[in-house]
């Protein structure tokens, strides 16, 4: 079966800042701010919603095509996903301007400071409705370009291709009635707690009434899990727990890759959760989003020793 991710395609620039923010800080100057950060080292990960999505994907054995708008500095990023075998199909180069990039600052209190320059991402893929197969598919629209995300939920219902919607950050760009429009006809809105009741203030909608225009709504709880709501129920799947978790930073892409997986395979909502709790659980003992790796056999034996049957 086919997967389309739409979402972003960006380089994580993560710094490391050996104090805290609040001590380089002065409260009572606050309107005329002017700091200096001056950071231990820098790292540079690949990233981005639909990368990361499809790195996950990747190995469980998947090749999804990922609808996204890159710059003129993706060949390091090129190389990483044919690497992983990733298909390069529906990626389109835009040569004047550079890859997205999340410039992320961590001080010793785990504080963060990110700057995010959208780049190639400004830029929509101008997608052709044509090239996307209707026979056994199943898509993604992640967060990305603004255009992109309103265009493809249009496109998949217009085709009949089950879709799954993931407004994440971009919810306050929209208008409520934009997202309705978005969210209708989606076979799950997935979104965390915080996302959830943005979404609910924003469209007006408590969940019984967005649960008329999703099939279901999932609920990603971080270290607590998830929230499955459909047909009248609410069913909590716990997350995995690993011994020494790293960073929690790609633990949502992980698991909506989990989760993508299990509905291919024709798993019910619930155990299609219980592989993206499953995945997540690789993710968070790695710093970095596409910093994890496991082979399908480590995965299934994870997933069957903390879900069993």
């Amino acid at each position: 079966m086919k997967i389309y991710i739409s979402g972003s395609i960006a380089y994580d620039r993560i710094m490391d800042f050996p104090d805290k923010f609040a001590n380089h800080i002065l409260p009572e100057k606050l309107h005329i701010l002017n700091v200096c950060f001056l950071v231990n080292h820098l790292e540079e990960k690949f990233g981005g919603t639909a990368g990361n999505i499809a790195y996950s994907l990747s190995l469980l054995g998947e090749n999804p095509i990922i609808l996204s708008t890159v710059g003129n500095d993706f060949e390091k990023y090129k190389h990483w996903m044919e690497k992983h075998g990733l298909s390069l199909e529906g990626i389109k180069v835009v040569k004047d301007v550079p890859t997205a990039s999340a410039y992320i600052m961590t001080d010793r209190k785990d504080n963060q400071i990110t700057a995010f320059n959208p780049g190639a991402m400004n830029f929509s893929t101008n997608g052709d409705s044509a090239s996307i197969i209707e026979q056994e598919c199943l898509a993604i629209v992640s967060p990305g370009n603004l255009e992109d995300m309103q265009k493809y939920p249009a496109i998949y219902r217009k085709k009949g291709i089950p879709f799954i919607f993931d407004p994440g950050q971009n919810i306050p760009a929209f208008s409520g009635d934009q997202l309705k429009d978005m969210i209708k006809g989606s076979k799950s809105l997935i979104v965390n707690d915080y996302e959830l009741s943005l979404v609910m203030d924003s469209t007006g909608l408590d969940k019984a009434q967005l649960l008329e225009l999703t099939d279901s709504i999932v609920t990603t709880l971080g270290d607590a899990g998830s929230r499955i709501s459909f047909d009248e129920q609410e069913i909590e799947v716990p997350a995995v727990q690993v011994e020494n978790p790293v960073d929690p930073t790609g633990a949502g892409d992980a698991f909506r890759s989990g989760f993508l997986k299990g509905l291919i395979q024709s798993k019910s909502i619930v155990e299609a959760a219980k592989m993206g709790s499953t995945c997540a659980s690789f993710s968070v003992e790695h710093l970095g989003t596409q910093a994890h790796s496991f082979t399908r056999d480590e995965f299934w034996d994870r997933y069957h020793k903390n879900f069993k049957g």
